[in-house]
């Protein structure tokens, strides 16, 4: 996939945040503590909805393919700015450079199609209930996520494969925290027009087409609400939706902000921002939301922590037994 002898440039600078030493100590802790809660959230989300029968539905299938992505994601941009933040040298081979766009890019097409199916699953929940059982059926949940894996597979390795035939002859410096697209064509010395055309083209399909999903999606189901009389009945159907009605605007709404939009005039530590929105934000968020306001998986985690409570109970209360037949013994000993 990677073509040799084409690049002059070995190592790459990260600048990062431009700060000083105990900002960065300080920027390194909260970072930290984000990475553990979102590493724990994603994974409990994903035990839950595997181990829990009442889980066993759809739409939260389709949330553990989404918190399996945020993983991916974390874990490939935070470990590398926690280093870059704790160490003066902040380097990373051109490789690794590479391969952290490249598993970068594969997590956000993912993660993309991914919310594109949970609104097509919201949409069918709510404007065709009667239905929903048999059209949404376990092959079609199967089938959605494998395409959007293969899918998202497929557009990250053409973009890496295009990005990766071009010369980069330096500098070798990145003014931003992870290795993301327009730094890296910046370093090139080679015509970009030919790459920045077939990223445009691939982009379609995973960000242009889903977007339109999600809107046209989000219109019937906003009509379908206003149809209900009652206000407690339009409450209780938004609610159903709501939670990945927010993940969506957060998620795209920063995307466009980042990719879309004119860059000029627009602060670099405002693109930062906003870049550390959907790859640190987001994957801490998604767990917390959907859980927060859905009423069956707070009901399951209160079920395992009572379960858990009993089970401390019941251990505590044998090991005092032992303790006092022990005793008991050892003084008819003595």
């Amino acid at each position: 996939m990677f073509q040799q002898n084409i690049s002059m440039i070995t190592k790459i600078n990260l600048l990062g945040f431009h700060s000083s030493h105990n900002l960065n100590y300080l920027l390194f802790t909260i970072l930290l503590l984000i990475y553990c809660v979102t590493l724990c959230g994603n994974l409990l989300m994903v035990v839950l909805v595997t181990y829990s029968r009442d889980l066993h539905r759809p739409m939260y299938f389709f949330l553990t393919q989404l918190s399996i992505a945020d993983l991916l994601l974390t874990t490939d941009i935070v470990p590398i700015m926690l280093h870059n933040l704790f160490h003066k040298v902040r380097v990373i081979s051109f490789f690794g450079c590479i391969a952290q766009f490249y598993i970068f890019a594969f997590c956000e097409c993912s993660e993309c199609l991914l919310l594109t199916v949970m609104s097509y699953d919201r949409y069918l929940a709510i404007c065709n209930p009667l239905r929903y059982g048999t059209i949404m059926s376990l092959s079609l949940c199967l089938k959605l996520v494998i395409i959007s894996w293969v899918l998202s597979f497929t557009i990250s390795t053409v973009e890496i494969a295009s990005t990766s035939s071009l010369e980069f002859c330096g500098p070798n410096d990145i003014d931003h925290f992870f290795c993301d697209l327009p730094p890296i064509l910046e370093l090139s010395c080679s015509d970009i027009s030919g790459v920045q055309l077939e990223i445009l083209l691939t982009g379609v399909p995973v960000l242009l087409c889903p977007f339109v999903v999600v809107i046209i999606s989000y219109t019937y189901i906003i009509f379908v609400i206003l149809k209900i009389p009652s206000a407690s009945g339009r409450r209780k159907t938004f609610s159903t939706c709501s939670s990945h009605l927010i993940v969506v605007s957060i998620f795209y709404g920063t995307l466009f902000g980042v990719y879309v939009l004119p860059t000029k005039g627009q602060s670099l530590n405002i693109a930062k921002f906003l870049s550390l929105m959907y790859t640190v934000g987001t994957p801490l968020m998604n767990p917390v939301i959907y859980s927060l306001r859905n009423a069956q998986i707070m009901s399951t985690l209160k079920l395992i922590y009572m379960l858990e409570l009993l089970f401390f109970i019941k251990n505590f209360k044998k090991c005092s037994k032992k303790r006092t037949k022990s005793n008991i013994k050892s003084r008819m000993f003595l």
